[in-house]
């Protein structure tokens, strides 16, 4: 018989494929349940419209079919309770951080403002690389929805940052 343990370290290892982290690290699982045979396995989107959830859904399909006694896996994107990057692991964050992506920790603000013409690039954002906080936004927009892009001053570095959500 099957035991969610078993479903846990599977999804452990299974990439995210626009990020160096697995599925679990990142928070995306909500729930696994588990009837004889079946298994349903509920996930948290980083964003709607995510082009990487069939990829997901593929690879969870996929990997826990696998398993001895899973006769039927289902996989079921929500969107309530949303995802936020509180629901990273502390190793998905370190991860994260060896791949040059920070993680907002809830201690800096992670918007832009827009009063008055003023556009403010400064952002005092801890480099993954060298921990300074003499960084630049470079640009809001990253190479996935849910990334900036930032620079550091101090090691000349770029840096990509999960946007808070």
């Amino acid at each position: 018989m099957v035991i969610e343990r078993d479903i846990l370290d599977i999804l452990e290892t299974i990439p995210d494929p626009e990020m160096p982290i697995s599925i679990l690290d990142l928070g995306l699982i909500e729930e696994i349940e588990i009837n004889d045979s079946s298994v349903h396995v509920t996930v948290l989107p980083t964003f709607v419209g995510c082009i990487a959830l069939p990829v997901i859904a593929d690879e969870i399909k996929l990997k826990v079919g696998e398993l001895e006694d899973v006769e039927t896996v289902e996989v079921q994107f929500i969107y309530d309770p949303p995802w936020s990057t509180d629901r990273i692991t502390t190793k998905g964050k370190t991860d994260l951080a060896t791949h040059g992506i920070t993680v907002p920790d809830g201690t800096t603000c992670g918007c832009t403002s827009h009063a008055i013409g003023v556009d403010l690039r400064i952002t005092a954002i801890a480099c993954p690389w060298c921990e300074s906080n003499e960084t630049t936004l470079t640009s809001p927009f990253g190479p996935t929805r849910c990334r900036s892009i930032h620079f550091c001053n101090s090691c000349r570095q770029p840096f990509e940052r999960m946007k808070k959500v």
